[in-house]
């Protein structure tokens, strides 16, 4: 592989991303270099914005508030690590990425999904990623996940806002080639066989 590939995950809280992140890496070990980063998050600067963004007592924040502390967490993690990485030919794995934003901003909030579509493409220089993981599990599935969990700011929305988002996924995963999604209730080995039969396909 002589140039990078950038990863996503994609998906409602509780949907197993985590989990499928840790198997897909292990499996990597050894054979692949690659790296892992979130977000919000993946730098310094971009972590404390993300303790900003989940911090239950920030309730007053307005949408576009999120939408910009967002993009500005984005835009550090792309300049200071997604793209340098990838340079050096890597395989780079991130937990959300734009499609979050358009998924929670846009579907969730309301926020003209135009206008983030257009935010999304200045806050990553148009980087786009190769494969995207969209993990769908129901909304009676994340309730039963998320049982007696601590949950920050944005998990913490109504259950509507969260219907709203697994919508704004749903849309984004039609007619798009670099989307593949995988029923999020299926075993946890399961999953992990598609996602992996997808990355070497792609390498």
């Amino acid at each position: 592989m002589e140039t990078g590939l950038f990863v996503t995950f994609e998906g409602i809280d509780a949907c197993g991303k985590t989990t499928q992140i840790d198997l897909l890496t292990k499996r990597l070990e050894g054979k692949h270099d690659y790296v892992v980063v979130r977000e919000p998050g993946g730098t310094t600067i971009g972590e404390k914005i993300r303790q900003i963004l989940l911090d239950n007592e920030n309730i007053s924040m307005e949408a576009k508030t999120e939408l910009l502390l967002y993009s500005a967490s984005r835009y550090q993690l792309t300049r200071q690590k997604l793209i340098p990485e990838l340079d050096k030919g890597k395989i780079v794995i991130c937990d959300r990425f734009y499609d979050s934003t358009t998924a929670y901003q846009g579907y969730g909030r309301g926020i003209d999904i135009d206008f983030i579509k257009s935010l999304n493409k200045f806050a990553t220089d148009a980087l786009v990623p190769d494969l995207t993981f969209f993990l769908d599990i129901s909304l009676e599935e994340r309730r039963k996940r998320i049982e007696g969990v601590a949950l920050d700011r944005l998990e913490n929305e109504e259950n509507q806002f969260h219907q709203n988002v697994r919508k704004g996924f749903l849309e984004l995963d039609k007619n798009n080639e670099r989307f593949v999604k995988i029923n999020g209730e299926e075993s946890i080995k399961t999953i992990s066989n598609k996602i992996w039969d997808n990355i070497e396909r792609k390498i």
